[in-house]
């Protein structure tokens, strides 16, 4: 049986020193469709980080050189690219490091190919969701802020259009654009990871309302099984240093709130 092939090429970088497994994962997921550039060190993944543009990231956590979890903090000053780490079974407190770090999700060894390819399809989603949509093409097929055709006035631009108060949703200090996917505290943007981001958005769309965290790895990990909720303890740390540590509210044996003020 051939493998479902993605619609357009997606550039995967996978950082991973065991030459048997990153050959393996290289192989499977090019049958599936993605460009993958690989490197066993973790300088230089960093190095080719940097040098291409990639899609998403696949790190290991053992790597010589720059071991994966200093490599994900490394990126994650430079880039909201969304990263997955490999971990060995087992391995909890190199879970914990890695999405700690920055990582917005895992998978454990030995890799289980189809497992790796939803979570990638599962990534790929949030950051498609984080990028803001292309401005719409005119009636006559032009740009917007493109001149008319040969002969007549140009069209004058129009101002931005401030969003309404339907897409804006304000919590105290913070704001959340629903339309422009923008955050801002106190007047400053707050820079998030398209997973970040999504969960900010579950909990303002809801706003008081207990979350538990089964519902949060379905609405923003689209995991359709049983996952490591763990991934969602870690990423409310990582949003709560962006937005505010008393902004998100813990329910001990439910989940977690937005406090509305």
């Amino acid at each position: 049986m051939s493998a479902i092939r993605v619609p357009d090429p997606v550039g995967v970088l996978l950082v991973e020193d065991d030459a048997v497994i990153r050959r393996s994962v290289q192989l499977a997921l090019e049958r599936y469709g993605y460009q993958v550039e690989v490197t066993g060190d973790g300088l230089d993944g960093l190095e080719a980080f940097r040098a291409g543009a990639h899609d998403v990231l696949i790190l290991d956590v053992m790597l010589p050189g720059l071991d994966g979890i200093g490599l994900c903090r490394r990126i994650r000053e430079e880039s909201l690219t969304p990263i997955l780490m490999m971990s060995a079974r087992g391995d909890a407190l190199d879970v914990v490091a890695g999405l700690e770090a920055g990582a917005d999700d895992y998978v454990v060894k030995p890799v289980d190919i189809p497992v790796l390819v939803a979570r990638i399809r599962s990534l790929l989603r949030r950051a498609t969701f984080h990028r803001a949509p292309a401005p719409e093409p005119a009636q006559d097929g032009r740009a917007p802020d493109a001149p008319a055709a040969s002969g007549g006035p140009a069209r004058p631009l129009e101002p931005p259009t401030a969003p309404s108060s339907s897409e804006l949703l304000v919590f105290g200090g913070l704001t959340v654009d629903l339309r422009g996917l923008e955050v801002c505290l106190d007047g400053r943007p707050v820079p998030l990871t398209p997973t970040e981001l999504r969960l900010l958005l579950a909990f303002a769309e809801n706003p008081g309302a207990v979350l538990d965290r089964r519902r949060l790895l379905r609405d923003v990990w689209d995991y359709g099984w049983e996952g490591d909720t763990r991934v969602v303890d870690l990423c409310v740390v990582r949003l709560r240093k962006k937005i505010g540590a008393d902004r998100i509210e813990t329910v001990r044996g439910f989940g977690y709130k937005l406090v509305r003020g």
